[in-house]
């Protein structure tokens, strides 16, 4: 930089702006203020909830998970003494117990099986009821969506009188025509369950992407059938990637609904032997706390199970954000 360059002098604008605020930070007017304290009067009330029913029980199980309790007295048995700090040994107890990977593994294989049937079924659904030459669009909305509001435990019941045999008018037709069913064995009951999930959530995430299939403009199904589209290839070319992002939501709810079954194998817990304790993580978590009295164990299975959610989301995030990048 030169010479002239450097004493030249300052633009006028400039030097009236230093005038004008003297160096000092621009004072906020009343208005501003008034919104300021009304936007955090507003967030206030969900920061506490938050915290509270979120961040609070998250923060108690890692506190939890890293503590262990131990006894005195003759065999364990004269007392309870205060928590001490255990640092990674729950942990460690988790990971060695076979019967908690297995449930993991179990759950793992039910969502590759799951998942993908049931967004390919919510996401025919979806282009179904928004075609042009569907009837009864509202009525059929609503018979889908309807399984969503039945409870997961009370879903589990009504399945479960489906699947028990003697009782089951599915087992009576498929012995009336030769077949030998059983819901309920060690090599069907987890898919018993995945159709109970299925039932119940295809709806949903139905729901979902009819609400993104909403927000795409008119005018691109307009111009597609003027160029000679069929509706195969407008629900292909136009409306598949224009619902991507609600894909990869429902994609993502999903995988963390999976890792936490627990519901549907604890209703059918008492018809099935093949379900045990350990069935999935969050069974095995839950007899830990309830059953083996062991609650900071089954916090750190608690975690772990999260921390696996939490990879899983992200990585299918990340997974599915390159696909869009190569196409893009």
């Amino acid at each position: 930089m030169s010479r002239d360059t450097l004493s030249r002098p300052e633009p006028v604008v400039r030097k009236r702006a230093r005038k004008d605020t003297g160096g000092r930070p621009r004072r906020v007017s009343r208005t501003e203020a008034r919104n300021a304290r009304a936007a955090a009067g507003f967030l206030l009330p969900f920061l506490a909830l938050f915290g509270l029913c979120f961040i609070a029980p998250i923060g108690y199980a890692l506190y939890q998970s890293l503590q262990k309790t131990e006894r005195t007295g003759p065999l364990g048995l004269g007392g309870r003494e205060q928590e001490a700090f255990a640092g990674l040994a729950n942990y460690a107890h988790a990971l060695a117990d076979d019967r908690f990977l297995t449930g993991f593994g179990r759950v793992l294989l039910f969502g590759a099986v799951q998942i993908p049937l049931m967004i390919v079924l919510a996401t025919a659904l979806a282009l179904l009821l928004e075609s042009a030459s569907a009837r009864g669009v509202a009525f059929f909305r609503g018979a889908f969506f309807l399984p969503y509001g039945v409870p997961g435990v009370i879903a589990s019941i009504l399945w479960g009188f489906l699947y028990v045999p003697g009782i089951s008018p599915l087992v009576k037709i498929a012995d009336f025509a030769g077949w030998d069913v059983d819901f309920l064995s060690r090599g069907t009951v987890l898919w018993s369950i995945a159709n109970i999930v299925t039932w119940q959530f295809t709806g949903y995430n139905m729901l979902v992407l009819i609400a993104q299939l909403k927000a795409v403009p008119g005018e691109l199904y307009e111009a597609a059938r003027i160029d000679g589209a069929s509706a195969w290839q407008v629900a292909r070319h136009i409306k598949l990637p224009l619902i991507r992002p609600a894909l990869v939501l429902t994609t993502v709810f999903s995988i963390i609904g999976t890792l936490q079954l627990f519901a549907e194998p604890m209703v059918l817990r008492p018809l099935a032997s093949s379900i045990d304790s350990g069935f999935t993580p969050n069974l095995h978590a839950y007899s830990e706390a309830f059953v083996g009295n062991n609650q900071h164990v089954a916090a750190a299975e608690a975690v772990l199970l999260a921390l696996v959610a939490c990879v899983l989301s992200l990585g299918f995030l990340r997974l599915a954000g390159g696909r869009a990048e190569e196409r893009g």
